[in-house]
């Protein structure tokens, strides 16, 4: 039987409760920073480079190609929050494959968590790119009349994130669990990779909407650069 990871009570702290989502939250917050202390505490620049920093360094350079080649933009600007978020989702995921741990993202709490960073990185980064008054202008492009219009499509389309990811996890836990059921000792080790490839799909794909939207205000210099290599 499912559990909503949010009413499902594992202990008290300070007297206040910790669900299932809070822990599992920790829990991967936790192998986060164990991974990035081992893989920092050796870094080095020479010809003998570990594994893992080799991994890790693979991981950051296909993450600012994908940046790139969406937004147009230097990829140094996103990457910090565009980087945490796939790291968090596909860490989760990976994790799933523990007998006993829920990842976090099949709680709505912690997917409507990641679409209000997003809401709030929009006007941010388009601030910051384009100033404040040519950010608030896009509300009232062509016409002030889709002022409503454009504000209540930011509000959905980022939060429509939130419900994409969360009905894509909790289906996966589902219909492993059912499958569990009538056929446990058979399905378990094929489902786990399944589950662990779409988690990781799942993870690409937030993050590259999340860049989409954070980055759809993108600097002047970008669309002159932009402007001027469609006029070549």
């Amino acid at each position: 039987m499912i559990q909503n990871l949010d009413t499902q009570i594992l202990f008290y702290l300070f007297g206040l409760p910790v669900n299932a989502t809070l822990f599992y939250t920790w829990i991967t917050m936790l192998v986060l920073l164990v991974l990035s202390i081992i893989t920092t505490r050796t870094l080095t620049s020479g010809k003998n480079i570990g594994r893992l920093q080799m991994v890790m360094e693979m991981l950051v350079s296909t993450l600012c190609g994908q940046i790139h080649a969406v937004s147009n933009d230097r990829p140094n600007k996103y990457i910090s929050l565009i980087g945490t978020f796939f790291l968090f989702i596909a860490t989760a995921n990976f994790l799933a494959l523990i007998p006993g741990f829920d990842p976090p993202t099949a709680s709505l709490s912690t997917t409507v968590a990641f679409a209000s960073v997003v809401f709030f990185a929009i006007p941010y980064y388009g601030t910051k790119n384009a100033g404040l008054r040519k950010y608030f202008k896009k509300f009232i492009d062509p016409t002030p009349i889709m002022l409503p219009m454009n504000i209540i499509s930011d509000f959905s389309s980022t939060f429509a994130l939130a419900f994409r990811l969360y009905g894509n996890m909790l289906s996966g836990i589902v219909i492993v669990s059912v499958l569990l059921m009538l056929a446990p000792f058979v399905v378990p080790i094929p489902l786990q990779l399944l589950g662990l490839l779409t988690g990781t799909i799942q993870a690409y794909i937030f993050a590259l909407l999340a860049i989409v939207y954070v980055s759809a205000v993108a600097p002047e210099e970008v669309l002159i650069n932009n402007n001027d290599t469609k006029g070549e």
